[in-house]
Parts: C-alpha cells; structure tokens; sequence
C-alpha cells in the first residue's frame, strides 16, 4: 500500500501517522480465488481463470491420487498476480490441494504439476474419506489481489498505547484497518473460496506463527457445499519456495 493511500486513510478516520506507519508494516499481500458472482464489478471485464475447485486432478505418469483423499482445488501458478503473494511459488504448472472438510483430515496433500509433463486426468478412487467416492463439484475460480494484516496487530506498540486513549479509540483502529485492508485498486471481493498467502484469516488459534507462513487457506463452503469449515495449509518459507510439499502443515477450525 501506498504511503499516499494510507496518510489520507489515517486522516479520515483520525488515526495519528505514527500509528499509521506501524500498522501499514503489519499488511501482507495475497490473492483471494472467488467465483465469477463474487468478482468486484470493477475486476470483472478483464478476468481470467486462476483455479477451480473439485473435478478430477490429471496427474502425471507414476504419480497417484493421494490415497484416501478428496481432490479440492488446483491452482494456475501462472495466473497468480505474482506483486500480489509474497511467498515463493513455482512460475508455472498447477499446485493440487486433496484435502476433506467433512472433519478434521487425517491424511493431505500439495503437488505441483509443472507445465509441460505429459498428465492424465485420474480416474476417481472407489473410496474417499472412508465412503464411496464422490467428485467435489468443479467451480472456476478467479484472482482477486487483497491485503491482510498481521493477527495481533491491535497489540503492536504504537496502535496499544492509541487504544489505552479510550474505548472509542478501538473502533477507530477497527475501521481504519479494515478500510486500509479493503484499500485495493478494483475493489477487494464479498466472499472468496481460497485464500493464497498472506496472513490467515483464522476461527482459532492461527497456524501461521512460530516462523510458518499460509501457503492457502480453503473454505469448506466453498468446495463442499454445506460445511462451514476452514482449511489452512501452513509452511516455513523455505519449505515452500523449495517445493518441499511433504513439509506443509495442515488444520482445519469449525
């Protein structure tokens, strides 16, 4: 963000610069992968696909569907706005995420499919998630670049010492936080189905601490309709920009 952006943000909503300027370094980039219908207006006569959900993965020669699990989302490494992730992902190819939603998974996966190797689409198991196999329904999916904030901003020095002021102070940093993280150029979208990078956007305790970063986040909802649960994938950056996919670290809140 900008420092133009966030000195007339800070000025609207009575926010002091230095309070400002803290919390301008506390936002990460990331990009939100929505429907069509939950695009901003203003996104919606250039966009070009980033994922989808559900269907049947292709897969290279020698590589299996992850035994047991669902396939959830694939995702264009190429179509990603790369200003918009501060994580290192592949250039090219197709990051797969197999995962389950229907209670906290036991077993899940990352590959990357590079651009270029020869895939077959998979036929679907006999059995997912310890039932007959069923498909999630295939959803296109498209980017929307967004910003997040830190978890614990609110105690970040500058913003703590601003609220002790009075409890009025508090919603003043709540609606200059929001306003400065819904500040993207094209809008910033209503609902999204995967969120990748950036700080997660949590119902517990955030697994993105302790040096781990959110590699994507994948909201039940969205993918299998009905259960509202969340899916994070966590990893050490250099984990993820290795593409150590075995690394990653898996959770699901409810």
């Amino acid at each position: 963000m900008d420092e133009g952006t966030i000195a007339r943000l800070a000025d609207e909503h009575g926010v002091p610069a230095d309070v400002a300027g803290e919390l301008a370094g506390l936002l990460r980039p990331c990009v939100f992968l929505v429907t069509y219908e939950d695009l901003p207006e203003g996104r919606r006569a250039d966009a070009r696909p980033a994922g989808r959900t559900g269907g049947l993965p292709s897969l290279p020669e020698g590589v299996e569907w992850p035994e047991g699990v669902p396939f959830a989302l694939a995702v264009g490494c190429a179509a990603l706005p790369r200003d918009a992730i501060d994580i290192e992902l592949p250039l090219d190819g197709q990051l797969l995420f197999f995962t389950t939603f229907r209670y906290e998974p036991e077993d899940s996966a990352v590959l990357h499919v590079p651009t270029g190797v020869p895939t077959t689409e998979h036929a679907l198991p006999k059995e997912l998630d310890g039932q007959e196999a069923v498909a999630y329904e295939p959803r296109v999916l498209y980017p929307v670049p967004g910003l997040t904030i830190d978890h614990d901003w609110y105690n970040a020095p500058a913003a703590a010492a601003f609220g002790d002021g009075g409890s009025d102070r508090h919603e003043v940093l709540d609606r200059f936080v929001e306003a400065a993280v819904d500040s993207v150029p094209g809008g910033s979208p209503s609902n999204s189905v995967a969120q990748i990078g950036g700080f997660s956007n949590q119902w517990q305790v955030p697994p993105d601490e302790n040096g781990l970063v959110l590699l994507a986040q994948i909201a039940g909802n969205g993918v299998d309709q009905g259960l509202f649960t969340l899916n994070l994938i966590v990893g050490a950056r250099e984990d993820i920009a290795a593409g150590r996919w075995d690394e990653l670290q898996y959770e699901q809140q409810y």
